[in-house]
């Protein structure tokens, strides 16, 4: 017996990194799974797992979210599970960062999430059931990271609270993920500095840095009816970091 038996999951991001993670282990618990990603070769190779569905998303547009959303509920008949997962990093400095770059990121980072729930809250709220969970980042929760990528989360951190009161009252929960430094595609650059690798080590009280089913568990657990009488919660998967 599953934790998501009989459910209908969306997971944006979910070709690759902790979005793959989570996708293979809905699909274990035994959901069936929308995998939502932009990279049409790596959708390719997720659709083949059972019970995956790779479909093409584009989270910045607010059109293509109009149409997935339609086509899920079509093609399925319900959405029990979103994650807002895709989004994108920098490690540009806060002195060359330009209009440009801040409005990439908080399209695709910001308005992503925002959009997500914007076409699928309504439809789980005629369920009068649903769990939406959102992948922000610790930078949203400490003085670190002077970025576009740290406003692009603070954002997140800040709808969620606002969707979790408005759509509360129609059964649908929202809750937000804060990862701290996990090891993926995405991060895999810091891998090539293997001081500065035992350095984010060392300044982590768990002594390592995360990995993608750290994530994935604590989707779980949210997206899961285990946690039904949760909503507008944070939830910090960092090692620590954050509380020192």
């Amino acid at each position: 017996m599953g934790k998501l038996d009989g459910k209908v999951a969306i997971v944006t991001g979910g070709a690759s990194g902790i979005g793959e993670g989570m996708v293979d282990l809905f699909q274990q618990e035994g959901a069936i799974v929308i995998a939502a990603d932009i990279n049409e070769e790596a959708l390719e190779r997720v659709s083949e797992k059972e019970n995956v569905h790779g479909m093409k998303l584009n989270v910045s547009s607010d059109e293509n979210w109009a149409d997935f959303a339609k086509q899920v509920k079509e093609k399925f008949g319900k959405i029990d599970v979103l994650v807002n997962n895709a989004g994108i990093s920098s490690e540009k400095p806060y002195k060359d960062i330009d209009l440009d770059d801040w409005q990439k990121m908080l399209a695709i980072n910001g308005f992503g999430p925002f959009a997500g729930m914007k076409h699928i809250a309504p439809i789980m709220a005629e369920q009068k059931s649903g769990s939406i969970v959102n992948i922000s980042s610790y930078t949203a929760q400490i003085g670190q990271g002077f970025n576009h990528y740290s406003a692009s989360k603070g954002a997140v951190r800040a709808i969620s609270k606002a969707a979790a009161t408005t759509f509360g009252k129609q059964g649908v929960r929202v809750n937000t993920l804060f990862p701290g430094i996990i090891e993926t595609p995405m991060t895999q650059s810091l891998s090539t500095s293997k001081d500065l690798l035992d350095q984010l080590i060392k300044a982590t009280p768990l002594q390592r840095l995360g990995k993608p089913a750290d994530i994935a568990k604590a989707a779980l657990f949210l997206a899961s009816d285990d946690s039904s009488y949760i909503t507008g919660a944070e939830i910090i998967i960092d090692g620590g970091f954050s509380a020192q």
